[in-house]
């Protein structure tokens, strides 16, 4: 018994050990699987947490599209296109059956046997890059390329990629082979701003998708792997290299015979001259920004009419570049930018610069410099508003402010009217006139005529120009003088519409707003014929009635010149980006002269109107803005 016994206990005790280790493996178990869980859950939060949702069929053509833009002239005749290009929609059976063959022969020789990823394939690419010990070869299918261009990012990474491989099995189900290829075809980018075959039939060839020959086709067909190098306007030699490469695969798979690559093979092809946006280039920047704000993210191609008349648009860029041609090099001037506005503040013309190829950076709407004496007339109008008259005569001695001593520009007497002043832009009346009104009251009237980004409390340099403005401000705020005072902002931008027609967006005429009296204003305007007259602006004169102002900044590192006549405000600013110095230019020197020869160009063939005939229409100086106003709205029937 006691043996026995003995037995029974060892046997209990090994059972419970055994029960004890079968429930610690147990717990050990459920603490692994229950880890595996919780880490499973955290992978698919990081890899497939964010997985974009595939919309529905119906939608996937215009999924994610970005807006185009087309810009009309203010004549409603089309311009320029900006942002992506955008064919008709073709269907498979619309096309030549050898042109979604080329597509397929580039990209995804597999498609019709394959579920979205080809296995086979990316076997073959792995063996290819391995013996060459680089990446020669990709394995993306051509349905992984369009749930890139769908839902995802170029982003190399494992997480895209799983999300691409998921997303590609889930069009393979939702769509037919033919749904897909369709698609793709219709939403490639093929380099240029093109999406789509027809887009860029259009952009390369000048054709629609339906008529593309076999060898365009191939050409088209080789751009996805590199729409920017293979390019055929800029690489013409690479593209044709690349369509000769699609037509071999299109043989080797029999989808053509021998003959037919041949054909293809020496065939000239015609690529259509790239037309880019020439001297509107300057205009197009500033509109799209502007219709995007104005659009306010609302979906959809975009319609955008311009105030711009393309005829100043083209004679304002060629004088600019002539000038600059002719007398840059002597004058050590690199750039030159101008601004000419129509009745209301409608922009007719904007150049930024030389040639915005090389630069496209806008010099007379982003360049803050200093005005010089062209900010003077604010000066004086801030005067006139103070009670002084045109006929009044102050001293043109030596003056000085503390430790400011403003230099006298101009060869005058010991004393001289504000007119004659003005008209020979004399810097120490300027200063006294700032002293005696006080600087804050000059910054007022410049900022009520519409220069901003002066400080709140100005220095009296400020009545040399010595706080920086822009050409677009400055040309907008002369525009009040000639208006009688009423101040129009400049625009660029009359409407903005959807490719549907519908209205998103239009300038209207909203009222002018006074900043200035107009009488004081007739005052102004009289003052500053005298400048083209007789004054320092005398090479700006053309022949007909016309008013404005020099300006050159320390050191002769800008040079302005601003001017109207009774229909047409413009600008001009001359200058380098460095702020280099120029060899001894002024505002009646080169900007004068640009001036002169735009306005001889744009009022060619152009009603004559006189300041004075445009005052008598409104009965006296008092009513110089009503009558003004007739003659600005009988110049605008005739343009």
């Amino acid at each position: 018994m006691g043996s026995a016994t003995f037995r029974a206990d060892l046997l209990h005790q090994r059972d419970r050990r055994l029960n004890r280790l079968a429930r610690g493996l147990i717990a050990a178990a459920a603490g692994v699987a229950l880890l595996a869980l919780v880490g499973v859950a955290q992978a698919w939060r990081h890899y497939l947490g964010d997985l974009p949702r595939v919309p529905p069929n119906a939608e996937l053509a215009a999924y994610g599209r970005a807006p185009g833009m087309t810009f009309l002239d203010r004549n409603g005749q089309v311009v320029a296109t900006r942002g992506p290009k955008y064919g008709r929609q073709v269907k498979l059976s619309e096309l030549p059956p050898y042109v979604p063959l080329a597509f397929l022969a580039a990209e995804d020789r597999r498609f019709r046997s394959h579920s979205g990823v080809d296995l086979k394939g990316v076997a073959r690419a792995a063996l290819v890059n391995a013996k060459a010990g680089e990446t020669r070869e990709g394995a993306s299918t051509l349905t992984q390329q369009l749930v890139r261009d769908l839902f995802l990012t170029s982003e190399r990474s494992f997480k895209r990629k799983l999300q691409e491989v998921i997303l590609a099995f889930v069009l393979e189900r939702r769509l037919s082979k033919d749904e897909l290829l369709e698609l793709y075809l219709n939403r490639v980018f093929l380099g240029e701003n093109a999406f789509g075959i027809d887009a860029a039939a259009h952009t390369y060839f000048g054709k629609s998708a339906q008529q593309l020959s076999l060898a365009e086709a191939a050409v088209l067909a080789g751009l996805p792997q590199a729409p920017s190098v293979l390019n055929p306007t800029r690489n013409p030699k690479g593209a044709l290299k690349r369509g000769r490469l699609v037509l071999e695969r299109m043989q080797d798979e029999g989808w053509i015979n021998r003959g037919q690559a041949r054909v293809a093979t020496l065939q000239q092809i015609i690529v259509v001259p790239h037309k880019g946006e020439g001297d509107l280039a300057w205009v197009i920047d500033v509109a799209a920004a502007e219709a995007r704000k104005r659009a306010q993210g609302r979906a959809g191609d975009l319609v955008v009419r311009l105030t711009v008349d393309p005829r100043l648009q083209g004679v304002a860029a060629q004088t600019v570049r002539e000038a600059l041609q002719a007398r840059g090099p002597d004058a050590g001037v690199s750039q030159a930018a101008l601004v000419a506005l129509g009745p209301g503040g409608a922009v007719r013309a904007l150049v930024g610069g030389r040639d915005h190829d090389t630069s496209a950076f806008n010099r007379a709407v982003q360049a803050r410099r200093q005005p010089g004496s062209a900010f003077k007339p604010f000066v004086w109008a801030a005067a006139l508003e103070a009670g002084a008259q045109p006929t009044d005569i102050r001293s043109t001695a030596p003056v000085a402010f503390g430790l400011w001593t403003p230099t006298e520009s101009a060869s005058v007497g010991p004393e001289i009217s504000l007119e004659d002043a003005l008209a020979v832009s004399s810097n120490t009346v300027a200063a006294r006139l700032t002293a005696e009104v006080g600087p804050e009251r000059v910054a007022d009237v410049a900022r009520r005529f519409g220069i901003v980004g002066l400080p709140d409390r100005p220095k009296l340099p400020i009545a040399l120009g010595a706080y920086e403005t822009t050409l677009w401000d400055l040309t907008g705020a002369y525009q009040a003088f000639p208006q009688g005072g009423r101040r129009t902002p400049p625009y660029l931008v009359e409407e903005v519409d959807r490719s549907d027609g519908v209205v998103l967006w239009r300038h209207g005429a909203p009222a002018p707003l006074v900043v200035f009296d107009a009488a004081r204003a007739g005052s102004m305007v009289r003052m500053m014929t005298g400048v083209v007259t007789h004054g320092t602006g005398k090479r700006a004169a053309f022949g007909r009635p016309a008013a404005g102002k020099t300006g050159t900044s320390q050191n002769n590192r800008d040079a302005w010149f601003v001017g109207f006549t009774p229909d047409q405000v413009a600008g001009v600013w001359v200058g380098n980006d460095d702020g280099r110095p120029m060899n001894g230019v002024v505002g009646g020197d080169l900007p004068a002269e640009i001036w002169r020869r735009f306005m001889e160009a744009a009022s060619r063939d152009e009603p004559m109107l006189e300041f004075d005939a445009v005052r008598a229409a409104g009965g006296g100086r008092g009513d110089f803005y009503a009558g003004l106003a007739a003659e600005f709205a009988r110049a605008a029937e005739t343009r």
